[in-house]
């Protein structure tokens, strides 16, 4: 396990990796593990490091303590009321998320307790999403005075923008099966099976050929942006390309052999 140090001698965020999944744990039980700018620069530095590891298949982010995240730290927001400090703040929070869905691996995050204003930003930007049946989500920052507008920018990607809305402009809570349905979550199960389920979606995809994972993820987003005839365009030239890596005619060998693959990653 690694960690990075502050300057109170606790990790913000602890890292271990097990058979090809590297889990990052928000470390600020105390606070709900809220995303202060220490935090979000060591998340940051975690992420480009997994993203240069070929040897990670997958992130899990969690959280310790009772909370999977509170979002961002009110506190130091306060106490550093200068429109050029919530601007940096804002900005390296977005260049986080943004990281998430630029970094080969999938993410998936980890949900046990509640996802709120940028905790809920974070649930949003993940690739996939496993919760447990007592986690809640909201974005409540409008209860402060606060419109959560970037946590808008991801919660709009994953539901209907009605639904968005209103949670945006009611920072009321929904639980695990709305979030579900809703599409911000894939998985709600009962909260002693979390890890279990968690780790069942990581082996699903570890066991699949990483150089298409890394392909398939990189076009995903890449084509939501865009018009549907440049999507095709996009997706086409995507399967082609990928269907001359080795890997791709070792699985296609395999599946007509009746054998397991040996994935190369090329």
């Amino acid at each position: 396990m690694s960690a990075l140090p502050t300057d109170q001698n606790q990790p913000f965020v602890l890292r271990h990796d097990d058979e090809g999944v590297a889990h990052l744990r928000l470390n600020r039980p105390m606070q709900f593990n809220a995303l202060s700018r220490d935090m979000l620069e060591c998340l940051i530095a975690e992420i480009d490091a997994i993203a240069a590891d070929e040897q990670v298949r997958v992130v899990v982010i969690s959280g310790e303590g009772k909370a999977f995240c509170a979002g961002h730290d009110l506190k130091e927001m306060r106490g550093n009321h200068t429109l050029a400090f919530q601007q940096a703040l804002f900005r390296l929070c977005g260049n986080f998320m943004m990281k998430l869905t630029r970094m080969p691996q999938p993410v998936i995050a980890r949900v046990h307790g509640i996802a709120t204003a940028a905790g809920c930003q974070l649930v949003s930007m993940c690739d996939l999403a496993v919760a447990a049946d007592v986690s809640r989500f909201a974005v409540s920052g409008i209860n402060v005075g606060l419109f959560c507008a970037t946590p808008g920018v991801g919660l709009s990607r994953n539901m209907g923008r009605k639904e968005a809305f209103e949670m945006l402009v009611t920072g009321d809570f929904i639980d695990a099966h709305e979030a579900q349905r809703r599409g911000l979550v894939n998985r709600v199960v009962p909260l002693e099976q979390l890890d279990d389920e968690v780790a069942a979606l990581a082996r699903s995809i570890c066991a699949k050929s990483p150089v298409a994972i890394r392909m398939g993820k990189q076009m995903f987003y890449r084509q939501l942006e865009m018009g549907i005839d440049a999507a095709y365009q996009l997706a086409a030239e995507t399967m082609a390309c990928n269907a001359m890596t080795e890997d791709a005619g070792e699985g296609i060998d395999a599946f007509m052999a009746k054998r397991k693959p040996e994935w190369r990653g090329r």
